[in-house]
Protein backbone atom coordinates (compact mmCIF):
# COMPACT_ATOMS: atom_id res chain seq x y z
CA UNK A 1 0.00 0.00 0.00
CA UNK A 2 1.41 3.53 -0.43
CA UNK A 3 0.66 6.35 1.77
CA UNK A 4 0.48 9.83 1.05
CA UNK A 5 0.44 12.28 3.52
CA UNK A 6 0.23 15.80 3.36
CA UNK A 7 0.58 18.09 6.13
CA UNK A 8 -0.07 22.33 6.28
CA UNK A 9 -0.43 23.69 9.55
CA UNK A 10 2.05 26.57 9.61
CA UNK A 11 2.58 26.24 13.42
CA UNK A 12 5.87 23.54 12.24
CA UNK A 13 6.45 21.40 15.28
CA UNK A 14 4.00 22.75 17.41
CA UNK A 15 1.25 21.63 15.11
CA UNK A 16 -1.07 18.84 16.97
CA UNK A 17 -2.31 18.13 13.06
CA UNK A 18 0.97 17.55 12.03
CA UNK A 19 1.59 15.53 14.84
CA UNK A 20 -0.75 12.95 14.65
CA UNK A 21 -1.19 12.38 10.93
CA UNK A 22 2.67 11.46 10.52
CA UNK A 23 2.53 9.13 13.75
CA UNK A 24 -0.78 8.18 11.69
CA UNK A 25 1.18 6.98 8.70
CA UNK A 26 3.76 5.70 10.59
CA UNK A 27 2.02 3.60 12.73
CA UNK A 28 0.56 2.22 9.11
CA UNK A 29 3.96 1.73 7.44
CA UNK A 30 5.21 -0.40 10.49
CA UNK A 31 2.07 -2.30 10.56
CA UNK A 32 2.73 -3.80 6.96
CA UNK A 33 6.56 -3.13 6.22
CA UNK A 34 5.55 -3.26 2.38
CA UNK A 35 3.96 0.30 3.22
CA UNK A 36 5.31 3.00 1.53
CA UNK A 37 5.40 6.47 2.86
CA UNK A 38 5.40 9.54 0.41
CA UNK A 39 5.79 13.20 2.58
CA UNK A 40 4.54 16.36 1.27
CA UNK A 41 5.15 19.15 3.21
CA UNK A 42 3.18 22.18 2.39
CA UNK A 43 4.55 24.83 4.98
CA UNK A 44 8.38 23.49 4.25
CA UNK A 45 7.41 23.75 0.33
CA UNK A 46 4.23 25.40 -0.77
CA UNK A 47 2.63 24.94 -3.54
CA UNK A 48 1.93 28.44 -5.45
CA UNK A 49 -1.49 29.69 -5.72
CA UNK A 50 -2.63 29.00 -9.27
CA UNK A 51 -2.55 32.24 -11.81
CA UNK A 52 -3.23 33.10 -15.20
CA UNK A 53 0.03 30.78 -16.99
CA UNK A 54 -1.39 27.91 -14.73
CA UNK A 55 -5.09 28.21 -15.41
CA UNK A 56 -4.07 29.04 -19.22
CA UNK A 57 -1.07 26.45 -19.28
CA UNK A 58 -3.30 23.69 -18.24
CA UNK A 59 -5.30 24.10 -21.17
CA UNK A 60 -2.04 24.86 -23.88
CA UNK A 61 -0.57 22.00 -25.72
CA UNK A 62 2.94 21.04 -24.07
CA UNK A 63 5.01 22.05 -26.87
CA UNK A 64 3.23 25.22 -27.38
CA UNK A 65 3.82 26.22 -23.30
CA UNK A 66 5.97 29.07 -22.08
CA UNK A 67 8.55 28.30 -19.73
CA UNK A 68 6.58 29.79 -17.13
CA UNK A 69 3.46 27.68 -17.80
CA UNK A 70 5.25 24.16 -18.13
CA UNK A 71 7.15 25.08 -14.49
CA UNK A 72 3.63 25.74 -12.81
CA UNK A 73 2.04 22.60 -14.55
CA UNK A 74 4.81 21.00 -13.68
CA UNK A 75 4.30 21.31 -10.34
CA UNK A 76 0.29 20.64 -10.35
CA UNK A 77 1.34 17.63 -12.64
CA UNK A 78 4.04 16.18 -9.59
CA UNK A 79 1.10 16.40 -6.89
CA UNK A 80 -1.33 14.37 -9.53
CA UNK A 81 1.24 11.87 -9.84
CA UNK A 82 1.58 11.63 -6.32
CA UNK A 83 -1.86 11.70 -5.70
CA UNK A 84 -2.80 8.31 -8.45
CA UNK A 85 -0.02 6.79 -6.63
CA UNK A 86 -1.68 6.69 -3.32
CA UNK A 87 -4.20 3.99 -1.71
CA UNK A 88 -4.37 6.23 1.14
CA UNK A 89 -4.34 9.71 1.37
CA UNK A 90 -3.75 11.69 5.03
CA UNK A 91 -4.47 15.20 4.49
CA UNK A 92 -3.44 16.93 8.03
CA UNK A 93 -4.65 21.06 8.54
CA UNK A 94 -5.53 23.05 11.60
CA UNK A 95 -9.14 24.98 11.48
CA UNK A 96 -8.14 28.30 10.49
CA UNK A 97 -10.42 30.72 10.04
CA UNK A 98 -13.46 28.45 10.34
CA UNK A 99 -11.75 26.44 7.09
CA UNK A 100 -8.94 24.29 5.81
CA UNK A 101 -5.69 26.30 5.31
CA UNK A 102 -4.39 28.54 2.62
CA UNK A 103 -1.21 26.09 1.70
CA UNK A 104 -3.84 22.72 2.13
CA UNK A 105 -6.45 24.88 -0.47
CA UNK A 106 -3.93 25.40 -2.52
CA UNK A 107 -2.94 21.88 -3.05
CA UNK A 108 -6.89 21.14 -4.15
CA UNK A 109 -6.25 23.90 -6.15
CA UNK A 110 -3.71 22.23 -8.44
CA UNK A 111 -5.02 18.38 -7.83
CA UNK A 112 -8.42 18.71 -9.27
CA UNK A 113 -8.21 19.36 -12.95
CA UNK A 114 -10.87 18.71 -15.71
CA UNK A 115 -9.89 16.07 -17.82
CA UNK A 116 -7.23 14.65 -14.41
CA UNK A 117 -8.88 14.25 -11.71
CA UNK A 118 -12.52 15.23 -13.14
CA UNK A 119 -14.34 15.35 -16.20
CA UNK A 120 -17.60 16.05 -17.71
CA UNK A 121 -20.13 14.12 -19.84
CA UNK A 122 -23.42 14.11 -20.17
CA UNK A 123 -24.39 13.09 -17.36
CA UNK A 124 -22.33 15.70 -15.71
CA UNK A 125 -19.37 15.63 -14.27
CA UNK A 126 -17.44 12.55 -12.96
CA UNK A 127 -14.65 11.80 -10.70
CA UNK A 128 -11.52 10.12 -11.46
CA UNK A 129 -9.49 9.30 -8.65
CA UNK A 130 -11.23 6.29 -7.43
CA UNK A 131 -10.69 3.50 -5.15
CA UNK A 132 -8.70 6.10 -2.39
CA UNK A 133 -9.41 5.77 1.17
CA UNK A 134 -8.95 9.58 3.28
CA UNK A 135 -8.48 10.70 6.04
CA UNK A 136 -8.61 14.18 7.52
CA UNK A 137 -6.82 15.17 10.81
CA UNK A 138 -7.87 18.29 11.60
CA UNK A 139 -7.09 19.90 14.60
CA UNK A 140 -8.90 23.07 15.72
CA UNK A 141 -9.52 25.48 19.27
CA UNK A 142 -12.62 25.02 20.04
CA UNK A 143 -15.46 22.10 19.52
CA UNK A 144 -17.09 22.23 16.06
CA UNK A 145 -18.21 18.51 15.39
CA UNK A 146 -21.65 19.31 17.56
CA UNK A 147 -23.50 21.87 19.28
CA UNK A 148 -23.93 25.18 18.03
CA UNK A 149 -20.77 25.84 16.45
CA UNK A 150 -21.29 22.69 13.95
CA UNK A 151 -22.31 25.55 11.55
CA UNK A 152 -19.42 27.05 11.61
CA UNK A 153 -17.11 24.25 10.35
CA UNK A 154 -16.55 24.76 6.84
CA UNK A 155 -13.61 22.96 5.86
CA UNK A 156 -14.58 18.67 6.75
CA UNK A 157 -17.92 19.67 4.69
CA UNK A 158 -15.35 21.42 1.95
CA UNK A 159 -13.03 18.96 1.94
CA UNK A 160 -15.76 16.03 2.06
CA UNK A 161 -17.47 18.12 -1.19
CA UNK A 162 -14.25 18.70 -3.34
CA UNK A 163 -12.91 15.13 -2.55
CA UNK A 164 -15.96 13.64 -3.90
CA UNK A 165 -16.05 16.09 -6.39
CA UNK A 166 -12.96 13.83 -7.93
CA UNK A 167 -14.07 10.60 -6.94
CA UNK A 168 -13.00 9.99 -3.42
CA UNK A 169 -16.26 9.60 -1.38
CA UNK A 170 -14.29 6.91 1.48
CA UNK A 171 -13.38 9.47 3.68
CA UNK A 172 -13.07 9.68 7.14
CA UNK A 173 -12.26 12.35 10.02
CA UNK A 174 -9.74 12.46 12.94
CA UNK A 175 -10.93 15.71 15.04
CA UNK A 176 -8.46 16.86 17.31
CA UNK A 177 -10.81 19.83 19.10
CA UNK A 178 -10.93 21.80 22.12
CA UNK A 179 -6.96 22.59 22.02
CA UNK A 180 -7.53 26.10 23.25
CA UNK A 181 -9.65 25.21 25.98
CA UNK A 182 -6.49 24.78 28.51
CA UNK A 183 -3.91 21.88 28.85
CA UNK A 184 -6.58 19.25 30.28
CA UNK A 185 -8.29 19.69 27.22
CA UNK A 186 -5.44 19.45 24.87
CA UNK A 187 -4.31 15.98 26.27
CA UNK A 188 -8.05 14.57 25.95
CA UNK A 189 -7.91 15.55 22.25
CA UNK A 190 -4.89 13.91 21.55
CA UNK A 191 -5.44 11.11 23.39
CA UNK A 192 -9.41 10.94 21.75
CA UNK A 193 -7.21 11.32 18.18
CA UNK A 194 -4.78 8.84 19.00
CA UNK A 195 -7.53 5.84 20.03
CA UNK A 196 -8.81 6.98 16.66
CA UNK A 197 -5.79 6.50 14.93
CA UNK A 198 -4.40 3.10 16.87
CA UNK A 199 -8.10 1.13 15.96
CA UNK A 200 -7.64 1.88 12.48
CA UNK A 201 -4.05 0.79 12.50
CA UNK A 202 -5.17 -2.43 14.39
CA UNK A 203 -8.30 -3.42 11.77
CA UNK A 204 -5.60 -2.78 8.97
CA UNK A 205 -2.55 -4.86 10.36
CA UNK A 206 -5.81 -7.41 10.88
CA UNK A 207 -6.94 -7.37 7.47
CA UNK A 208 -2.96 -7.66 6.64
CA UNK A 209 -3.05 -10.75 8.52
CA UNK A 210 -5.99 -12.41 7.31
CA UNK A 211 -4.68 -12.11 3.76
CA UNK A 212 -1.13 -13.45 4.07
Amino acid sequence: MSILLVTSSPRGAASHSTRIATEFAEKLVAADPSNTLVVRDLVANPLPHIDADYSTGIYTPVEARTQRQAEVVGVSDAALEELFAADTIILATGFINFNISSTLKSWVDHIARSGKTFSYGENGPKGLVTGKKVYIVLASGGIYSEGAAVQLDHAIPYLRSVLGFIGMTDVDVIRIEGVGMGPDAVEAALAKATAKVDAVVTATSERVAAAA
